[in-house]
């Protein structure tokens, strides 16, 4: 699995995300503690900001609405399919996933939206694979360092039950800002299997 993250799509992106695409990860590694991780911060709408580990991710996509291919009888959360560098990349509203507001029920009109690609291994019937998805969501942020040792886990009791079953866990970062960390791993079993 690679280290880096490739961004592509024709949307503009955030500055900390260009600088990420020029700058290799191993030299912006060399600036911070072995004992911190890299993670992408991401928005959901209307108003959550979650995070996964840059090591789960591939790649940084702006994906043309009209090019993701609905699937029947799937969750409402998959959206569907979408052509990616000539595989098939099953696309998930991550926002929906999660408990939050479904991008059809947005008031926004769009032509494209931003996705970022999860790499994760999936465990079935004792075989293990990677497997890709393209995480749709509101807006992709800026890459935050976190210390793994930091993130504290929450009583699922506090959190929404669509939520719980992905989440990793809390950091709360200096300033008081909590963020939630998701775990991709989570994400990827709970695709259905076409």
């Amino acid at each position: 699995m690679s280290n880096s993250l490739s961004v592509s799509g024709s949307g503009s992106l955030p500055t900390p995300l260009q600088l990420a695409q020029t700058a290799p990860v191993q030299d912006l590694a060399a600036t911070h503690s072995n004992a911190t991780e890299q993670f992408l911060r991401l928005h959901l709408f209307p108003s959550a900001t979650v995070l996964l580990p840059i090591q789960q991710l591939s790649e940084v996509l702006t994906l043309p609405t009209g090019r993701v291919v609905p699937i029947p009888h799937m969750p409402a959360w998959v959206m569907g399919v979408y052509n990616w560098r000539g595989e098939v990349l099953w696309t998930v509203d991550l926002g929906h996933l999660c408990g939050f507001t479904p991008w059809y029920q947005q008031a926004t009109n769009v032509s494209s939206f931003p996705a970022v690609v999860l790499q994760a291994r999936s465990s079935t019937a004792g075989s293990a694979r990677n497997q890709m998805l393209g995480l749709v969501v509101s807006r992709v942020e800026d890459i935050e360092w976190c210390d793994p040792e930091m993130i504290q886990p929450l009583p699922r009791t506090t959190v929404s039950p669509q939520l719980a079953p992905f989440l990793r866990g809390y950091w709360w970062k200096a300033g008081g800002d909590m963020l939630a960390v998701l775990d991709g791993e989570a994400i990827v079993r709970a695709m259905p299997q076409p």
